[in-house]
């Protein structure tokens, strides 16, 4: 794709930019036969579990703005990939709270590895640190304005 001139409509940006991380997240989980959105649910529960806090599927649905027959069906792919597994509550042991097992926390390790050394380093690549903290406070203005 050759540089021709761009939109410069905010949304329309921060979509681009979007799509390009998703781009390079999904070249790195082939090695892991993950999707984004598997990763993603992943990173909830680690999350979660990291906070001493059960996490249930109605969480992630929350979270990522996701009906329950989509996120059942990640959840079930998860754990036939054998990444994540249900266990009683420590609340109630009548609901399945979602756990990570060794080996989604192995891989989760390897992505945090991958999202700081590779996409962190490429999207602030020749930045300056003032310019960082500029981004930084506008991307959390830009966030904060869409949650009102």
């Amino acid at each position: 794709m050759g540089k021709c001139k761009r939109r410069n409509d905010i949304g329309f940006l921060i979509k681009l930019i979007d799509n390009k991380i998703i781009k390079d997240i999904n070249k790195n989980l082939i090695r892991f036969n993950l999707t984004a959105t598997q990763e993603k649910v992943l990173w909830i529960i680690f999350r979660w579990q990291d906070n001493g806090k059960d996490i249930f599927q109605k969480d992630i649905e929350k979270e990522l703005d996701l009906s329950n027959p989509t996120v059942t069906g990640i959840v079930k792919r998860l754990e036939e990939k054998e990444m994540i597994t249900r266990i009683p509550s420590s609340q109630d042991a009548r609901y399945k709270s979602l756990t990570l097992t060794d080996k989604g926390l192995g891989i989760i390790h390897e992505c945090m590895d991958f999202g700081v050394n590779y996409i962190e380093k490429k999207l602030t690549k020749n930045m300056t640190e003032d310019e960082l903290n500029t981004l930084r406070t506008l991307l959390n203005k830009v966030i904060n304005n869409m949650d009102e």
